[in-house]
């Protein structure tokens, strides 16, 4: 039986590209997720999109996106997976990036 425990690849911070993080940012869901994380790290099951009906694989790629980006990063808590945003990775790499992006307007 596998482990649920699995630790994810996750790129290092010399290998964040811009392209790559601008598009994970693009999506109004990962987003959404991402602005969640703002205040702090959750677990994943915490997270919740903005269509509630959204299927749970969807999520989960969502997920993916953002954490192959290098946007935040997803390691195992227990039987579950606790999310945070690579505040210092992204700050190193690209300064003021991630500020303006979590300060701007929802509703942009």
């Amino acid at each position: 039986m596998a482990s649920d425990n699995t630790e994810l690849p996750h790129p290092a911070r010399e290998d964040l590209q811009l392209t790559n993080v601008l598009f994970a940012l693009s999506d109004p869901e990962r987003l959404t997720i991402v602005r969640q994380l703002a205040s702090g790290p959750l677990e994943m099951a915490q997270c919740h999109l903005s269509d509630p009906s959204m299927p749970k694989s969807t999520k989960s790629h969502l997920m993916k996106v953002l954490r192959e980006a290098g946007v935040i990063r997803n390691e195992s808590l227990g039987r579950g997976r606790r999310l945070s945003i690579r505040h210092d990775d992204l700050e190193a790499r690209f300064p003021g990036l991630i500020g303006s992006v979590l300060a701007a307007s929802a509703d942009d």
